[in-house]
């Protein structure tokens, strides 16, 4: 969340960065209800050194019935308190409940706009392939060599869930295990993440774990939820922690499964493996001083663009625009890559990385002693190495051959064992 003071110091700012989101909060409720906690505060306090004094008093009184005066001004004092404090219970939850609907603010460069068809196009790398023949989608790929299965998958699971098969499988470990060695190239500490993560865990990153718009699934009477990305594992690992200037930045890299709701999502856009609800995912992680985000978040997308470049795959990278940021980004960068049977031929996501500043550390109470003896809040970065399941689509699609076979990328090679998908 953001500092109550910054809220109040900069309302208008405020006020215009949720607009700018088309996102619903009340910059002024939570203003007006940090003054009255202050008040509220204050006054508790107050009953505190009254209580006090009281105490202090009985101890220098010997009269019998100045005493009993005494003891019935401390129950009326206790009584006094209790109510207070039950009603400043009361109000730091409304506090908070309006504190964790704002979101944070956005990078001034950010592109202002509503949806990612307002995104900003930074660059293009790679060269779009041309093909001799009409290409198909990887859906149509995959089940006519026997690599995935929708229909299996739905009959057990349900809808958006599938099985992978054959040398798909192998694919799968060989995006994982290229990613792997690229992270530890650049000092990532690798992690394999739990699946489930406590709801305050999640609120914390900025998931809402419950209600209609939630895209997470809920375990119910356990107050826990399948994670939808190993930033939620990553993020919580040192909540409630003070870390040790030396050793930041602190770069984590979490594999795990994911497991998204996904509720609505349908279409072409949504097809096969490109919107499912579970799949495995390769995320970045880093805890770092305010002073080094920016640059650390260009670190990030830089190897996000080193690994699709490596794989040969054709993509652009864009700057989201703040009504596609999310609650808890600065700044964002998407990478889409070139998939060819994705609607005739168009970009779809790949991988993001985001810079949350202090927004995250500050709900989860991470924080790093500075150098002024100081306690104060990281930031928090998180990006996306590999989406196995829409770095399958990609290479699928454009490894695409005449005859129906995919070639595997160079890159990819020595972790599969072969160089081609043919029909059996």
């Amino acid at each position: 969340m953001l500092d109550y003071r910054f809220i109040k110091n900069n309302l208008e700012a405020v006020k215009q960065n949720i607009v700018n989101r088309a996102m619903h909060a009340d910059a002024e409720a939570a203003v007006r209800l940090f003054d009255e906690r202050t008040e509220m505060v204050t006054a508790l306090q107050e009953l505190q050194a009254k209580r006090n004094e009281n105490s202090l008093a009985m101890k220098k009184v010997k009269d019998a019935a100045e005493r009993n005066a005494l003891i019935e001004t401390g129950k009326a004092i206790k009584a006094e308190i209790a109510a207070a404090e039950t009603a400043l219970k009361e109000k730091e939850a409304a506090l908070d409940a309006a504190m964790i609907q704002i979101p944070n603010m956005a990078h001034p460069d950010a592109p202002v706009g509503k949806e990612d068809t307002e995104n900003c196009e930074v660059k293009q790398v790679g060269t779009i392939p041309q093909f001799d023949f009409e290409p198909k989608d990887h859906v149509q790929l995959a089940e006519a060599l026997d690599l995935i299965d929708f229909d299996a998958a739905t009959k057990v699971a349900g809808v958006k869930f599938y099985y992978l098969k054959n040398e798909a499988v192998f694919l799968e470990q060989a995006l994982v295990l290229y990613g792997l060695n690229i992270l530890r190239k650049y000092g990532f500490t690798p992690f394999i993440t739990p699946d489930v993560a406590k709801e305050e865990i999640l609120r914390g990153i900025g998931f809402n774990p419950r209600g209609s718009e939630s895209n997470v699934y809920t375990i119910e009477d356990e107050g826990t939820c399948l994670v939808a990305t190993a930033e939620i594992t990553l993020g919580g690992y040192h909540s409630d922690e003070i870390l040790d200037k030396a050793k930041l930045p602190l770069m984590y890299c979490g594999l795990s499964h994911c497991f998204r709701r996904e509720a609505g999502a349908a279409g072409q856009f949504s097809k096969g493996l490109y919107r499912v609800h579970q799949f495995t995912k390769l995320e970045m992680f880093v805890y770092c001083t305010p002073e080094e985000s920016d640059a650390i978040h260009e670190k990030l997308r830089l190897i996000e663009e080193e690994i699709f470049t490596g794989l040969g795959i054709a993509f652009r990278v864009v700057d989201t625009c703040t009504g596609d940021l999310g609650a808890p980004a600065y700044r964002k960068w998407d990478l889409e890559a070139w998939m060819p049977g994705r609607n005739g031929g168009e970009w779809g996501e790949v991988t993001s990385t985001s810079n949350c500043t202090d927004y995250q550390a500050r709900r989860l109470n991470v924080r790093f002693k500075d150098d002024d003896g100081k306690n104060k809040y990281v930031h928090m970065l998180n990006g996306t190495a590999i989406a196995v399941s829409r770095a399958l689509v990609a290479i699928i699609e454009n490894y695409q051959q005449k005859d129906g076979s995919i070639k595997i990328p160079e890159a990819l090679v020595p972790y599969c064992g072969f160089d081609v998908i043919t029909k059996k």
